[in-house]
């Protein structure tokens, strides 16, 4: 995907947020700018767009009820290509286009980058969508992140894997042999530190562990290597490109283990499903941000966001980084509005006054900033391919459908 120069600035208009909202509110007329910060160009442009699409559909929802504290937001939106665009995007929303926060950005290397631009310039930081322990380890003042992390990845891989997967497998945990590969920017290696962690505390047997670039184009020997294992059950953390890549060359080996887990978003595309084959990827699971085939009394609203967001976008989401997005940038928003100002100290007053319960947004996650500025009220979910859908297989309050194996 090029960049398109229509993400630079976006006012949202009345008619659109009114449509959203079915029409309640007078709109504001004063503007306050924000920056929204993601990939919307180079191999990450495609979860880079759709997690944009959640902060705009958030932003729609705030200007039709009246704007933040009176005013409409107005994003201005910087592409993070890489990191060091993300460091100049940062710099001329801060410098330039004098935004009061800055929202974003979904990967972990460049929001690390761009926060670390926005902390010296005492901007806050609301980081959306990214993973990485090192977005809210840093002991920084600034930087808030209302989405689940690395920890909670890895966290509900090895408890879906232990609690479910192998139980419908019809074997102990402890003897099944597991393969970790990952790409090897913060992201995947903070998740892969964590799944170590978490299978030891669970006495599993980890057989092989591999990293990668995401940029490879070729996964031939670590195909070659989880078979001369004789991998049973692959983790793999990944992007959409590499997730893409091992899906097809395990099949072109002919090799089928008992389970793969992909963690992140390149598992829960419609896309990656798309490029791969259903057939191929048909009983896969997924632990990432919520998706939309989940029980909706875990995540009230979810259908209303599916509506605006087809309405808005003449298509259904793609990914639940746009729900995770629009959650987080639509209470973070709301924080905002019942705070006093726009001054660095201000939002950071208003945002740690946040307390949204589990189950209070349309992601089914609530909102408490606790130690590091991070969630403590953030979860992942468990998914699988069935049928051509991803559906929500656990935790058993949020699934719709019961796991499957081949076994």
């Amino acid at each position: 995907m090029k960049y398109n120069h229509k993400f630079r600035r976006t006012v949202i208009s009345s008619v659109v947020a009114t449509a959203l909202l079915g029409g309640i509110s007078a709109p504001a007329f004063a503007e306050v700018k924000f920056g929204a910060l993601y990939p919307l160009s180079g191999g990450l442009a495609l979860l880079g767009e759709e997690s944009y699409r959640g902060l705009e559909l958030a932003v729609d929802q705030i200007n039709a009820n009246g704007g933040v504290q009176g005013e409409t937001v107005v994003l201005e939106t910087g592409d993070a290509v890489d990191n060091n665009q993300a460091i100049g995007e940062a710099r001329r929303l801060i410098s330039r286009e004098d935004v009061k926060a800055i929202f974003g950005t979904y990967a972990s290397s460049r929001s690390i980058a761009a926060s670390q631009v926005a902390e010296m310039s005492k901007v806050p930081y609301f980081e959306l969508g990214a993973v990485a322990d090192d977005v809210t380890e840093r002991g920084l003042n600034y930087v808030f992140r209302t989405n689940p992390t690395a920890y909670h990845m890895a966290e509900t891989i090895i408890e879906m894997l232990v609690e479910g997967i192998a139980p419908e497998l019809g074997v102990d945990p402890t003897e099944l042999r597991i393969g970790i590969i990952h790409e090897d920017s913060n992201y995947g290696s903070s998740v892969g530190k964590h799944q170590r962690a978490f299978a030891e505390e669970h006495g599993l047997n980890i057989v092989m562990e591999e990293h990668y670039p995401a940029s490879s184009v070729d996964m031939s020997s670590i195909v070659l290597s989880l078979q001369e294992e004789e991998v049973d059950v692959v983790l793999q953390t990944s992007y959409q490109d590499d997730s893409v890549l091992f899906l097809r060359q395990a099949n072109e080996r002919d090799y089928r283990p008992k389970a793969i887990i992909g963690g992140g978003g390149g598992y829960s595309m419609t896309p990656t499903a798309e490029a791969v084959g259903h057939d191929v990827i048909d009983g896969v699971y997924d632990v990432d941000f919520t998706q939309y085939n989940i029980d909706p009394e875990f995540a009230p609203g979810i259908e209303d966001f599916v509506a605006s967001y087809e309405e808005k976008y003449e298509e259904s989401p793609r990914s639940g980084h746009s729900l995770m997005n629009y959650a987080g940038a639509l209470e973070l928003l709301r924080a905002i509005d019942a705070g006093s100002g726009f001054s660095a100290d201000e939002i950071k007053e208003a945002v740690l006054a946040m307390d949204v319960p589990v189950g209070g947004t349309a992601a089914g996650i609530g909102i408490k900033i606790g130690e590091n500025n991070q969630n403590e009220r953030a979860s992942m979910m468990g998914m699988q391919w069935q049928d051509g859908e991803l559906v929500t297989v656990y935790p058993e309050g949020a699934s719709v459908a019961d796991m499957r194996t081949s076994q």
